[in-house]
């Protein structure tokens, strides 16, 4: 709270003093987080590009790319396959095979209404990665059908 009132004391003197410059200045918001006032136009191409350049980092460690793929999943946006299979080889890198079906479970989770097109159209594209990897889908692996569901009372009878 007291950063937040200080935060906004010193803009209004900022302000009041004519210290800002144009529409591009940065202002700490209410949480701390640097806000700009203009948006980057960045392109389809340039977007996949920066996540696949993310993932083939050498230096990439665990932390750093759950985040990503955190990040990318939150996205209203369906990933590419390119940034699929970066993904899944830096996961191979990292010795997390866990993490690489959690993703494909994510992207699955992410095709939304159109799983039945969407989702084999990218298993189609990542197949090759997945048997030079060494990756199981979740579906090979069963995980799409609960172990240990119950079968419905009004299918008993």
């Amino acid at each position: 709270m007291l950063r937040f009132a200080a935060g906004r004391v010193l803009g209004g003197l900022r302000t009041a003093a004519g210290l800002q410059q144009g529409s591009k200045q940065s202002m700490v918001g209410a949480a701390g987080m640097v806000v700009r006032a203009s948006h980057s136009n960045e392109t389809d191409e340039e977007f996949d590009a920066r996540y696949e350049a993310y993932f083939n980092r050498p230096e990439l460690d665990g932390w750093e790319a759950r985040k990503a793929m955190n990040d990318l999943l939150g996205m209203d946006l369906v990933p590419e396959p390119k940034i699929i299979v970066s993904a899944l080889k830096a996961c191979r890198r990292l010795n997390d095979y866990a993490l690489a079906i959690r993703f494909l479970e994510g992207v699955k989770d992410k095709c939304g209404d159109k799983t039945n097109e969407i989702y084999p159209y990218l298993l189609q594209e990542i197949r090759p990665t997945l048997t030079d990897l060494g990756i199981d889908t979740p579906e090979e692996l069963g995980y799409d059908q609960p172990e240990l569901a119950l079968k419905s009372v009004y299918d008993l009878h």
